[in-house]
């Protein structure tokens, strides 16, 4: 699953079937545009917000089917979150690949049954984690039997409510684990608790990290989008608008190509 360059994106909350739709539409043409696999992603649940009263998306049974309806209408494979346990095999009979929020990353039992689903999947690594931190989920992972494993770097914090991401930690988390790495452009923007309570965002910063971690070798983008981040229920504060995402991409395909030809100095371009 992750053995190519791979873009996964989408919205960070699943929304209207006509919404998610266009998105999965939008994002499909551009991976045949740049010959980029594309993993289309959204949360049924957001089980972390930071206030009571904030939207936590549809809830799995009616989620899961909106994602059915993504896959059935676009044939995009599909990637969503698991919380708890007990989701795990239900996500599974719908999405392609599973994934583990970054605050989750190192708990057992989570991990043991999204990797005993046989499913590929994606583990964000901790905001307070190194990545030699990292080898621990992955074993857990892949000892319960996931079919692959990814790594989502999304920074660092440093101080409070603030990320920043070490472009070493591709490299070095690549060498801890065994697993490919990806980055996540849009929540390493994230300022977790700095919007009255809730995450606000630079997004202005994520073309320049986009193009620094592809330059340092990532081995793929998580990228969350929206046609009108502002109208976004979660996290529109740190998107790429949908209609920015061609411009950012050009960026990538071209410093991968510079890579290949080894016009960017001596980083893999897998």
């Amino acid at each position: 699953m992750f053995d190519r360059f791979t873009l996964i994106t989408g919205p960070c909350l699943l929304e209207t079937d006509d919404l998610n739709l266009e998105i999965a539409r939008a994002v499909k043409g551009l991976g045949e545009a740049f010959a980029l696999p594309v993993i289309f992603k959204a949360s049924f649940d957001k089980a972390n917000r930071s206030q009571m009263d904030s939207a936590r998306g549809p809830g799995i049974t009616e989620g899961l089917q909106r994602l059915g309806t993504v896959k059935q209408e676009t044939g995009l494979a599909l990637l969503t979150d698991v919380h708890e346990p007990q989701h795990a095999e239900r996500a599974a009979a719908v999405v392609d690949v599973l994934q583990i929020p970054a605050f989750l990353c190192r708990q057992t039992d989570l991990l043991l049954a999204a990797g005993g689903t046989g499913k590929p999947v994606n583990v964000k690594k901790g905001q307070w984690m190194s990545p030699d931190d990292m080898a621990g989920a992955v074993d857990k992972l892949r000892r319960a039997g996931a079919a692959d494993v990814a790594v989502t770097e999304r920074g660092t914090f440093f101080g409070y409510g603030n990320l920043v991401v070490d472009m070493r930690s591709f490299a070095a988390t690549r060498a801890a684990t065994g697993a490919s790495v990806i980055f996540d452009g849009t929540h390493s923007v994230q300022r977790p608790g700095q919007a009255d309570g809730s995450s606000g965002g630079d997004p202005q910063h994520i073309l320049v990290l986009v193009k620094a971690a592809v330059a340092a070798g990532c081995d793929g983008l998580f990228l969350e989008t929206h046609p009108n981040p502002a109208d976004a229920p979660s996290d529109g504060s740190n998107m790429v608008a949908l209609d920015e995402l061609r411009g950012l991409l050009q960026h990538v395909v071209a410093i991968r190509a510079a890579l290949a030809d080894g016009g960017l100095g001596t980083g893999d371009a897998p």
